[in-house]
């Protein structure tokens, strides 16, 4: 009987068990996670606010600026290059927490064990099947224990210690992408800053110019109605004003674009409005820094995408020690200091320590095909190296070859707009003696001042080009001991000091073995 009531409160029990366990599910289930969609409109507020915040924050702009302080707005504040700083900094960190890696973990716990009533237990003999001992309990009903363990894994040590130098690589890495968008960032600020101040010289010739040649057109088109001159004749005039004002507009659209482009490296609101230093025109052309041959070299030491891909050949290479550290046995030294509060127990702290290997045999299988792998990877980032080997060799030899040619260009553009201004002049003596037509003279001051716009578009395109020299090479357009935080005039005389200490001389070629 007493059997039967044992059985059923135990039936009870474990019944009453399965449906709290039910019930909990139930509840669980019912705590099901639905998120919100984002509210983009409210959010497009914020982000224009913060960009507008990030503006107001930056030093106010008091006078023209010219080139050099453009590249240190750029430096200071463009945000593409703070988003490369800010990943750098991010491997730097990254770095730091994979070497803790390699030293022992400790780990620290407190605990405590209740109950309602008391944890006996009897013994039956297992020979005779009686029972040998009156139910009895060594623990107490509330039990607090302690336990403060240090562990240490050569293996563990081991891959974070390759781990460490394959993330040290990446932060090297986040670097030089940070010198190629710097590079790339101020190349960019040089193109638009020239192009910018040539539209603020030739704005108003081209203003000009553009009314004139509507004027011109105006009137022939009435000597074409009143059938005072050649139709043939006055339709070809019609034909070149056209031209003409075609090629104004063209040269206008690409001109105005270029101060909004400048704004936008600077970090400006795309509708700011500032002056430029409007540097002298010169005769002076920059020259070749160095000869084809010292140019590549250069390049092939310097250029960001080289160094990266040299990077990521000894990322490979430590690949390669890491999959080998993995198919080794692991050693695992464990040692702990206890501590139980059950006054039963003989010895309430203790410490404890223990050792044991283990190996994963699956990694002893699965590492030949692992170092298949990577090997075939390292092929493939040589194979990467030696493409991109060819493309700046090539690029360095068309940056040459575009220089030259854009010299040459200017100096014949240079001939051409001498010869213009005397044919203007003399075209202005003519018209006054009454010897030449007000149509031939209107022609004249068109051509004029499309010279003088392109003589600066073209000083402009050599400026460019010259800057897309050392682009090609790799060389710094900046100080890396430059700070951000600098000011921006003291940012400024430095990127001075470095372009011209950077003309004079360029760094060292290393000698090519015969």
């Amino acid at each position: 009987m007493i059997n039967k009531i044992i059985k059923f409160r135990n039936k009870r029990y474990k019944k009453e068990t399965v449906l709290s366990l039910v019930a909990m599910a139930l509840i669980v289930s019912g705590c099901s996670v639905q998120t919100q969609p984002i509210d983009f409109e409210a959010n497009s507020v914020v982000s224009y606010q913060r960009i507008d915040t990030i503006i107001k924050d930056e030093e106010p702009i008091t006078g023209p600026i010219s080139l050099y302080e453009a590249m240190a707005r750029a430096l200071k504040y463009n945000l593409d290059e703070k988003i490369e700083l800010l990943d750098e900094e991010f491997r730097r960190k990254q770095t730091a927490v994979t070497q803790l890696g390699m030293i022992p973990s400790i780990t620290a716990s407190f605990g405590v064990d209740s109950r309602n009533n008391e944890s006996g237990s009897s013994s039956r003999s297992i020979l005779s099947g009686q029972e040998s001992l009156e139910p009895s309990s060594s623990s107490e009903k509330t039990v607090y224990s302690g336990d403060l363990i240090a562990s240490w894994d050569i293996l563990d040590f081991g891959l974070s210690y390759v781990q460490s130098k394959q993330n040290s690589d990446e932060r090297l890495i986040a670097a030089e992408r940070r010198r190629k968008v710097i590079n790339r960032i101020l190349e960019d600020v040089r193109t638009a800053y020239w192009r910018a101040v040539s539209a603020d010289r030739t704005h108003k010739k081209l203003v000009k110019l553009e009314a004139l040649t509507q004027k011109a057109l105006l009137q022939a088109e009435t000597l074409e109605k009143r059938r005072l001159a050649p139709p043939l004749k006055v339709l070809n005039y019609q034909r070149d004003l056209l031209q003409i004002q075609s090629t104004v507009q063209r040269m206008q659209r690409e001109l105005l674009l270029a101060k909004k482009q400048l704004a936008a490296l600077m970090n400006l609101k795309p509708n700011s409005y500032f002056k430029l230093v409007l540097p002298d025109r010169t005769d002076v052309v920059p020259e070749l820094p160095g000869s084809a041959q010292q140019m590549v070299m250069i390049a092939l030491q310097f250029r960001s995408e080289l160094r990266e891909s040299a990077y990521r050949e000894r990322i490979n290479i430590d690949a390669l020690q890491e999959q080998f550290i993995s198919s080794l046995p692991g050693f695992r030294t464990v040692l702990g200091i206890n501590y139980n509060s059950n006054e039963f127990l003989y010895n309430e702290d203790w410490i404890n320590i223990s050792s044991r290997i283990s190996w994963d045999l699956t990694n002893l299988f699965r590492y030949p095909l692992q170092r298949k792998a990577l090997k075939a990877e390292a092929k493939v980032i040589q194979a990467r190296a030696d493409a991109l080997t060819m493309a700046i060799m090539t690029q360095v030899h068309v940056a040459r070859a575009r220089f030259i040619r854009f010299s040459q260009e200017l100096n014949t553009i240079r001939m051409y707009n001498d010869v213009q201004g005397r044919i203007l002049t003399l075209t202005q003596n003519g018209f006054k003696a009454k010897a030449i037509s007000q149509r031939d003279l209107v022609k004249e001051e068109m051509n004029s001042i499309l010279s003088e716009v392109r003589y600066d578009t073209a000083y402009a395109d050599l400026q460019n080009a010259y800057a897309n020299l050392y682009a090609s090479m790799g060389v710094d357009n900046f100080d890396f001991n430059i700070s951000p935080e600098a000011p921006v005039a003291e940012i400024a005389e430095k990127l001075r000091n470095h372009w011209e200490e950077q003309a004079v001389a360029l760094p060292a070629v290393p000698e090519i073995p015969k």
